[in-house]
This record gives C-alpha cells, sequence and structure tokens, in this order.
C-alpha cells in the first residue's frame, strides 16, 4: 500500500512567464477526445529540490518543487512526498513544512504574499476493498486533516466531513473534499488527473479573489472622486480614464471566465467534469461569480454617478464663463460709448 502526499501553492504574480507547456495528465477514467485542449494550460518553469524532515523523527527526505505558471498571472508550486502512513501523528506538520517550502519557492520566482491559495492532497493506493474501509477506521483522522485541525472534531462534524463532498466514479476508488484539502483513494494510484482539476478549481477560485478585491479597492477611489467636490473639475481625466480600465476589466473577466467555464462544459458528463463541479460547490464559485458581478455593476453605476455630477459641475462654470464674458463685453460697449459722447460733445 501506498501513501503520498502533494501539497500546492497557488499565487499571483505581476507578470508569470509562459515557460515549456507541460503536458497535459492524460485521462485515466473515460474522457472525450478533445479532453486536453479544454483544460486551462500550465507552463512549467523549472524545479527546484528542498528538504523536509518527515513525521516522528524519521530523518529528512528530497523533494522536488515543480514550478508551474497559468499565464499570464498565477504562479503555481507543487510538492509531493511519499510516506510510511498519512494518518501518522506527525502528518500536520510535514504538510506544513512542504506548504511552507512551496511558499519560499513562489516568493523567490515573483509571487505576492497574498492573495494565495494552498490545498493539500493525501493519496492512498495499492489497497484492496473497498475505501470506505478507511472511513470507519481512520474518520477522525481523515476530517481533522482535510481541516486542517489539530483538536478532536465532534463526531456529527466529522459525519459531515465525510458525506458531504465525496466523488465516486469506480466500485473501489472514493475522493472527498473539502476548503483546505481532499482525499483520494484509488487502487492503481492514477491520481494525476484528479490533482489536475484540484488546481484548476483553486486557480479559479484565486482568480475570482484577486478580481473582487480589486474592485474593492476601485470603488474607494471612486467614493473619494465623488466627495472631491472642490477639485472636480479638475477630476473629468481621472474618471474619464477610470471608465476606460473599468470597460477593459469587465472584458476580460468575462473572457477568462466564460471561456474557462465553457471548456469545462465541454468535457460534459465525464469523470474530470464531475469532479470540477463538485469541486466549484465546495469553493462556492458562483457566488464569488455573482459577488463579483454586482461589484462591476455597482462600481459602473458609481462612476457613472460621479461623470454626471463633473459633466454638471463643467456645465456651471461654462455658464459662469459665458455671464462673465458677456459683463465684460457689456461693460466694453458702455465705456465706447462714453469715449464717443465725449468725442463729439467736445
Amino acid at each position: 500500500m501506498a501513501h503520498k502526499i502533494t501539497s500546492f501553492l497557488i499565487a499571483e504574480t505581476s507578470r508569470a512567464r509562459k515557460g515549456k507547456e507541460a503536458p497535459s495528465t492524460p485521462p485515466t477514467k473515460s474522457a472525450p477526445h478533445y479532453f486536453e485542449k479544454s483544460v486551462p494550460a500550465q507552463h512549467i518553469l523549472g524545479t527546484e529540490k528542498v528538504k523536509i524532515g518527515l513525521p516522528a523523527g524519521r530523518g529528512e527526505r528530497e523533494v522536488d518543487l515543480l514550478v508551474k505558471t497559468y499565464h499570464p498571472d498565477a504562479i503555481l508550486v507543487e510538492g509531493t512526498v511519499e510516506v510510511e502512513s498519512v494518518f501518522a501523528d506527525g502528518i500536520f506538520d510535514l504538510k506544513e513544512k512542504l506548504l511552507e517550502e512551496c511558499f519560499r519557492v513562489a516568493k523567490k520566482k515573483g509571487a505576492r504574499e497574498e492573495p494565495s491559495e494552498e490545498y493539500t492532497v493525501y493519496q492512498i493506493s495499492g489497497y484492496q476493498g473497498h475505501p470506505e474501509l478507511f472511513l470507519k477506521t481512520h474518520g477522525q483522522k481523515i476530517a481533522t486533516l482535510l481541516k486542517s485541525e489539530k483538536v478532536e472534531l465532534d463526531d456529527q462534524e466529522v459525519e459531515h466531513t465525510l458525506s458531504s463532498y465525496q466523488f465516486k466514479y469506480a466500485k473501489d476508488d472514493l475522493i472527498i473534499v473539502d476548503w483546505d484539502g481532499a482525499f483520494v483513494f484509488d487502487p492503481d494510484g492514477e491520481v494525476g488527473e484528479a490533482i489536475e482539476m484540484f488546481e484548476l478549481g483553486n486557480y479559479q477560485l484565486l482568480r475570482y479573489r484577486i478580481l473582487d478585491e480589486d474592485l474593492d479597492e476601485r470603488m474607494k477611489r471612486a467614493s473619494k472622486l465623488s466627495l472631491a467636490e472642490s477639485e472636480k473639475w479638475f477630476r473629468t481625466k481621472e474618471v474619464t480614464q477610470a471608465f476606460r480600465e473599468l470597460i477593459k476589466i469587465r472584458s476580460q473577466s468575462v473572457i477568462q471566465f466564460e471561456s474557462m467555464e465553457r471548456d469545462i462544459k465541454l468535457i460534459g458528463d465525464w469523470y474530470s467534469a464531475r469532479l470540477f463541479y463538485l469541486l466549484a460547490k465546495k469553493f462556492r464559485l458562483d457566488e464569488w461569480r455573482k459577488s463579483v458581478q454586482d461589484k462591476l455593476d455597482s462600481l459602473e453605476d458609481v462612476y457613472g454617478i460621479v461623470s454626471e455630477n463633473l459633466g454638471f459641475s463643467r456645465m456651471q462654470v461654462l455658464e459662469l464663463v459665458q455671464i462673465g464674458a458677456f459683463f465684460i463685453l457689456q461693460v466694453g460697449w458702455f465705456i465706447l460709448i462714453i469715449l464717443e459722447f465725449f468725442y463729439f460733445t467736445r
């Protein structure tokens, strides 16, 4: 029986190098012939060797961290280590050390500290029989690892964790999904396809978080623009530029998210699509999408109001200028009349 842990971190970067396109994991379950073209491509930047301490003082093990990117603005660092048992007492600390190394390498490659997403996949293979037997004997440990908790969980919480987001495809496999991690039981150890879906789900969640935070900052800027009454006349150009950026963000978000969802839908009701939909439900991607869409609409309304106010202020200034010019013209005509009067009466 083989036990492995795969931890990965996805973080934002200003500009991800494209690198060599990583070959898509060949599907081991039934999949349409266009599967590889339907999944967003990863690009390999290279590997870095690190040493990770094993549980129970069993020494250190050298681990290859694979550095990849989702072009153009996300970096992914992934590491896998084989362990004697994923149910050992020191597994939680091992996972934390592995994620720390992933984060260190990601920062060295230009990743920002926040926002980022980290995830751990616990894999068990080479067993015989039904994987549900592991849930009966190690249910408490599985639930605490999935939730990254060190405290002993209540029995009801354990039952909820193990049963709420299960995915069973073949008779002898099982996947349990949670927010911080997943357990994958596969007798043949063919888990590459599942890990790629986990990475894709976290990448989409990261994209929503990045856009959500960006919209919050733009909303603050719009609020400052609306309050700057004394500077409204000089803010027209700034608002115009903000409008252009908003249109660009909306178009980019539509292109990115719609294309990703379209490509996933192309996979249909096959193994990968069903697993991705389970992840999307757990990560609440639909709620994130709605939140981002609402903020885009609200920001557009705010900029519209600010623009109207600036336009109204500009009209007021122009009217004052027109009135002043007319007054100066009248004064000039009056002075001219007086001069002509003195000229003819002299």
